[in-house]
């Protein structure tokens, strides 16, 4: 599912879909202190973020053009979130000021006498956050990921690419094949929502090159590739118009490559779908006999109203919010979600969304509206997303009725900790049910305990504690998805 956060700890996680190159203007504004003229804003800062429990440490590296003008990028290691750019920062007398957009964030400080520290605050959306940064000291070394596939592989590994022909979409990818006699059962990984990368490389971990991987180990060539405009994949036409439906066209294209390689069995070619993905391989595998079977990671069985309120009451309660403040943000998800079906046109769905929230909020009191209400901009920009065609295709689509088409074999796994497709057990039984309703005779739903939508053993399942943990995929959760590919698409004996 898409995840549509307001929370710092999961904004700041989105390095992979910045684009825009940071905006800088001359560091000369206003007057300045000697010793801070002197020291500029050039080098690391480091601080922390207490956000209401989780202390979160921020790297600031700030490097001066000839120009005289100032680049900079951030980095959120508790996360495993680097390198992001910032979109603005400032020096004007002493005053600081930096812009992370994507986030909703700007940060405002003054720079001391001595140029050593910024004391400021940090503001995103209704929330404000003292924050103060110190000159110097070694950035922290990247996030250790212990289970990363490090080379040499004892297995084949070649970069491919192919057409989705339908769409005029080049795709690219990475197949991997056992050094065995084939042919080979095979896979295709597809990736969640958001334009990934093959590895499905999301706050240091990389979860797709993991699974590749220890497939490839025991038998399974697996493919994995680059989301349209990603990596070496080309971003099409009309890549902001793209749903669902058109990435399971592209995963379909994906099943013909598989196809056309003699390394492999055309009749033991399954789906690994993750979140959104676990949305997609039902979609592909009820309308092509050339799908073998498929597996579905955290995948959605609930309509999206009910998982997209789900997912936001279940994140806010993670995060410490009342009762009553999840019960007011399931109550505007809902207004949000009838006026996206009730308005075709975007204009006015925006302007009803708006008068929604703030008929809500006349409801609450001054006390209430500072904790629940959402800044003007950041609903803005969260509306604006549910208006995409992505958004709009999601929230009409009926995951059991594609399920009940589906009649190939079906593993369904969830994490008991999931806070995005949640509730885990209900969204199972949904998916469950859809395929026994169609009469699908081979089906394994299973809830795993302690795992979050990552598939990582956690303590809370909330997104900010992804880039916290080191492992990237409970083994336990690989061996069941090894086990039971390995049961339906067995190697050929000998091998």
């Amino acid at each position: 599912m898409k995840l549509l956060l307001i929370l710092l700890t999961a904004s700041l996680c989105q390095q992979a879909s910045l684009s825009v190159s940071a905006r800088t203007r001359p560091n000369a504004f206003g007057r300045q202190t000697p010793a801070a003229q002197a020291q500029g804003l050039e080098g690391i800062w480091q601080g922390t973020l207490d956000a209401g429990g989780a202390k979160l440490r921020l790297v600031l590296k700030v490097s001066k053009k000839s120009d005289g003008t100032f680049s900079a990028t951030l980095d959120s290691p508790d996360q495993g979130a680097t390198g992001i750019p910032l979109d603005v920062i400032t020096l004007t007398g002493a005053a600081v000021r930096f812009e992370l957009k994507s986030a909703g964030g700007v940060y405002e400080g003054t720079l001391n006498k001595e140029g050593t520290a910024i004391t400021g605050q940090w503001k995103q959306g209704p929330t404000t956050l003292p924050l103060t940064l110190e000159r110097g000291g070694k950035a922290p070394p990247p996030p250790n990921r212990p289970q990363e596939p490090k080379r040499p592989f004892p297995y084949a590994e070649e970069e491919v690419t192919f057409e989705n022909r339908q769409a005029g979409v080049r795709l690219a990818g990475t197949l991997t094949l056992p050094r065995t006699k084939g042919p080979h059962p095979a896979v295709l990984l597809i990736t969640g929502s958001g334009q990934q990368d093959r590895d499905e490389t999301i706050i240091g971990h990389k979860p797709f090159l993991l699974l590749a991987d220890y497939l490839t180990r025991r038998g399974v060539a697996v493919l994995r590739v680059d989301d349209r405009g990603v990596g070496g994949s080309a971003a099409g036409p009309d890549l902001n118009k793209a749903t669902s439906e058109d990435f399971a066209g592209d995963t379909l294209a994906g099943v013909e490559y598989l196809k056309s390689r003699k390394e492999i069995d055309p009749k033991k070619i399954g789906l690994v779908g993750h979140s959104e993905g676990g949305m997609i391989a039902p979609m592909v595998a009820s309308r092509s006999s050339d799908v073998a079977f498929i597996v579905l990671l955290a995948g959605p069985g609930l309509n999206a109203e009910e998982g997209f309120a789900a997912q936001v009451a279940a994140i806010a309660k993670a995060n410490g919010e009342s009762d009553a403040a999840v019960a007011w943000r399931r109550r505007l998800v809902g207004r949000v979600f009838s006026v996206i079906r009730e308005e075709k046109d975007d204009a006015a769905a925006l302007r009803r969304a708006h008068e929604e929230r703030a008929k809500l909020l006349g409801e609450l009191s001054s006390e209430e509206r500072k904790q629940y209400g959402l800044a003007d901009d950041e609903m803005e920009g969260i509306i604006r997303i549910m208006l995409t065609p992505w958004f709009r295709f999601f929230t009409a689509y009926d995951p059991a009725a594609t399920l009940k088409k589906v009649h190939v074999p079906v593993l369904a796994l969830a994490g008991e900790r999931d806070l995005q497709v949640v509730p885990a057990g209900a969204n199972l039984k949904a998916i469950a049910d859809a395929l026994k309703a169609g009469g699908n005779k081979d089906f394994t739903v299973k809830e795993l305990p302690k795992l979050n939508h990552l598939f990582q053993t956690s303590e809370t399942g909330s997104p900010a504690e992804y880039g916290r943990i080191e492992e990237t995929i409970s083994p336990a959760a690989l061996e069941i998805i090894g086990d039971w590919i390995l049961k339906h698409a067995a190697p050929p004996s000998g091998n």
